[in-house]
């Protein structure tokens, strides 16, 4: 099992999100965070007044996926947020040793209700 912690564009989210859906994952975490990277900010206009802001607004999606329907994740995901400019995000991977259900005990692929 993989947790992949996804920063995407906040104009993406409902793409990617459905994008998971259709792999067969519908368990997630959604947050709404900050950051920087080579993009390094962005230059706006408030009232007339130019302004330099440093960290770039994104959404962070959590999600468990079992080994099985990790590389079509990978790709659904990918088709679904790259627009081919700086900015579109990253996807970190990370091993899960188990994942545990609190309601009914259960263990690994189980616990995460995927097909």
């Amino acid at each position: 099992m993989k947790l992949l912690t996804i920063i995407v564009r906040p104009e993406k989210l409902s793409s990617v999100t459905a994008a998971l859906h259709t792999v067969g994952i519908s368990g997630m975490t959604i947050s709404d965070v900050r950051g920087q990277g080579i993009q390094k900010g962005v230059r706006t206009h408030y009232r007339g007044v130019e302004y330099q802001t440093d960290f770039v607004l994104k959404n962070k999606i959590e999600t468990v996926v079992s080994d099985d329907i990790y590389e079509p994740a990978l790709e659904a995901i990918i088709d679904a947020a790259r627009t081919g400019s700086i900015g579109d995000g990253k996807i970190f991977v990370t091993e899960i040793a188990d994942v545990i259900r609190i309601r009914t005990g259960e263990h690994g692929k189980d616990a995460l209700g995927q097909k």
